[in-house]
Order: C-alpha cells, then structure tokens, then sequence
C-alpha cells in the first residue's frame, strides 16, 4: 500500500537531528564497512569506544583534583582543610599544570610550580608538593598516568630543590619573663579547660609538650603528688 501526501508530508518535515551531508557521510562510511567484510554496528561500537578512552586519557589535572577532593573530602572533618586544599591548588598548581592532561605533567612542570615559593613560603610549598603527589597517584590507580609520580620527594624533587627543614624558618614562641611568671601563671589558672590545665601542668613539671599531650590518667598519681 502506498503511503498518503499526508504521511509523506509529516516524514519529510519530521526533526531528525541529522543533516543530509552527515546521512550521506554515514551511508558512505557503512558502505565502506560493508565492502570490507566488518559489521557497521561493531565498527561504530569500537569508535565509541576509543573516543569515550581519548576523553578519559585527555582529563586534566584541575579536574581530576576536583575529583579527588569530592572523593576524599568527606572523610575529612575539618571544613577549613577541605577549602585550603582547593584553594592552595588552584592559587599555586592550576596556574601552571591546570589545564595539562595528568598523563603529560612531567617534573619539570612540579618544579616551575615550586621554585618561586620553595624559600619563601616553605611550608605552604611542602603542602603543595604532597597535594599534587595525592592527585597524581589518584590518576595513576585509574589508569590515567602510568610514568612514575613526577611530584615525588624522594629520588626526584630532592635532587632539584634544598630539603623543606633546611630553608624554612623557624618562629620560636617568645618566652616570658621571669619577673612575670607569676602574673601569667595567675591568668593561666582563671582559664577554663583542657588546654589551660595541659600548660599549667606543663610549666610545673617542665614536661615536653608532647609528653603532656600524650599523658593518660594512669601516669599521675594525685594522691602522692607525682606523675
């Protein structure tokens, strides 16, 4: 039965979404399938394929460390470290490798990232390094890197920049007088809380900070007035 100018209408105005040179190119490239003894289907199939491995192969470093930090985040409980991680990527690292596919970022992205901050921000410097080292190492188990971690310290970065401890500055707390231990022992003991307790117990003891951190109730005997 043939079809009615109503049906030939309503087909010819039909959205396809297609134009005719791309039907035309498809029709030539199925042809060329067909003469070549491979299923257009399985053929189409596998190009989907490598397009779809070309764009994962293609992402870059900005997004696979917003694709680190959405993962690991909520394991993280301090919203301040959340924001800095972020932030301290996007200031230092994104500038210079950003836009990079993470298979292609090499050393010597790494240290055009750090030199200009290694002295005089030292410690925001390290936090970078390991930052981009995590990112990496996050590409790499999805099998988007395979070259070893060019943001590693040992046996890589260490050979091109002084070690972290040696170039970055110490500020000691500044001590307190003798002739006013006395006052800033009273405004110790008018503070509630751990801490006030921890630094009082500190200076009567001359304990290491990280003794009296560490201490556990088993370890002080108030009764005999010893610990």
């Amino acid at each position: 039965m043939g079809a009615s100018p109503q049906d030939l209408g309503r087909w010819a105005s039909a959205p396809t979404g297609v134009t005719l040179a791309a039907a035309r190119e498809l029709a030539r490239e199925q042809r060329a399938h067909g003469q070549q003894g491979r299923d257009p289907i399985v053929a189409r199939s596998s190009a989907r394929s490598a397009a779809t491995a070309e764009r994962r192969a293609q992402q870059t470093f900005a997004e696979i460390a917003a694709h680190y930090i959405r993962q690991h985040s909520p394991g993280w409980r301090n919203p301040k470290h959340v924001a800095q991680w972020g932030a301290t990527l996007r200031t230092y690292a994104e500038p210079v490798i950003g836009d990079l596919a993470v298979r292609n970022i090499g050393t010597e992205h790494i240290i055009r990232i750090l030199e200009p901050i290694w002295m005089a921000k030292t410690e925001t410097a390290s936090r970078v390094r390991s930052r981009i080292e995590l990112v990496l190492d996050f590409a790499a188990a999805r099998g988007l890197r395979e070259s070893p971690n060019p943001a590693l310290w040992r046996g890589n970065l260490d050979a091109a920049l002084p070690k972290a401890a040696k170039v970055a500055k110490v500020r000691h707390h500044a001590a307190v007088p003798v002739e006013q231990v006395a006052e800033v022992m009273s405004q110790i003991r008018r503070q509630h809380g751990v801490a006030a307790r921890a630094l009082e117990f500190a200076i009567l003891t001359a304990a290491r900070s990280g003794e009296v951190r560490g201490v556990t109730w088993s370890e002080v005997d108030l009764e005999r007035g010893i610990g």
